[in-house]
């Protein structure tokens, strides 16, 4: 592994560990040239399917991709990046898993908005209104009203089983 600093060709795994639940390892290294330290990840290239794209073209699957989209709607938001790995890993695992060779990018987009909306609802918000390429305030308001309007069914559900818990004791 080459040196991101000096360049240099040698480097020395300082430690190794495993991340993303067996999925990834976490390498620590250390330049022999410069001493300075730095982490390299590696994981499986497991790209066994296509992205269709909106106007039918075709692309190798690319988690940076979704990564980079999940990074930007979560920018100034309290979500680590680890959270948003594990989400990137989720989905991508998920995928993989469907065994389909060609994906539509629109599916991959729902999934992403699935995950961010327990994520981040604020995080969610930003994603959909790129994604779904809101027009005007209209649109961007019926997002939220739905996004209210499940939130307070999930707490409505809640203090119901509360309720129910408390009743029955």
């Amino acid at each position: 592994m080459r040196c991101p600093f000096c360049e240099a060709p040698d480097t020395k795994v300082i430690d190794s560990r495993p991340t993303d639940e067996g999925q990834s390892i976490r390498r620590r290294r250390e330049c022999e040239t410069c001493k300075k330290r730095f982490t390299t990840y590696e994981r499986v290239d497991a790209v066994f399917f296509m992205v269709v794209k909106r106007d039918g073209s075709r692309e190798s699957f690319d988690r940076n991709k979704v990564l980079n989209g999940i990074i930007k709607a979560c920018e100034k938001r309290p979500v680590t990046m680890d959270q948003m790995e594990a989400v990137v890993s989720e989905i991508e695992r998920g995928l993989n898993n469907m065994m389909e060779k060609e994906i539509s990018s629109e599916f991959i987009g729902e999934v992403v908005m699935e995950k961010l909306k327990t994520l981040d609802e604020v995080a969610y918000v930003r994603f959909a209104s790129v994604y779904r390429q809101f027009t005007d305030v209209s649109t961007f308001v019926k997002e939220v009203e739905k996004l209210l309007g499940s939130s307070a069914e999930g707490k409505l559900s809640k203090s119901n089983s509360v309720s129910k818990s408390v009743k029955d004791e």
